[in-house]
């Protein structure tokens, strides 16, 4: 493939992302959020492998990044009561588990915190597969009792 092609490809590839975004309900951009960091765990396992601390370093920090800058800020403690501080406090475990696991070149930690991630994915597929038949403002109060995520 030549580099006009690889440029454009990726550029295509890109918008499709910024588009697809743009038109997620808040649900989605949960479950892009958790998609997003389970991905990047999966990917920190080849350099985890190979003893390359740098790459595992650079993985597992995008992934603490995403749970802690995307998937903790978008939980309201206040609408979602127990169930977001419990969320909270999972966030927390998990971030310490991953740092655990870069320290250490664990692959325990990492597969626990991508079964967790993939747990509460599955929790939001089913929640917007749900909410998808139901009205809008039905929905939107699930969605906040769900986990106390409502400020996405």
């Amino acid at each position: 493939m030549n580099a006009a092609v690889k440029r454009a490809l990726g550029k295509y590839t890109r918008l499709e992302v910024e588009t697809g975004v743009s038109a997620a309900s808040p649900q989605q951009l949960i479950v892009l959020l958790y998609e997003g960091a389970i991905t990047t765990l999966r990917s920190a396992k080849a350099p985890l492998a190979r003893a390359d601390a740098s790459a595992r370093g650079a993985m597992i920090s995008k992934a603490i990044a995403i749970i802690d800058e995307g998937l903790r800020p978008a939980v309201d403690p206040l609408a979602g009561g127990d169930i977001a501080q419990s969320l909270l406090a999972l966030y927390e475990y998990m971030i310490n588990r991953l740092l655990l696991a870069n320290l250490k070149s664990d692959e325990a930690s990492l597969d626990e915190v991508i079964t967790l991630l993939s747990e509460l994915k599955i929790a939001w597929d089913t929640l917007e597969r749900h909410s998808a038949r139901e009205p809008a403002a039905r929905r939107d109060a699930d969605t906040r009792m769900a986990a106390g995520h409502a400020r996405i």
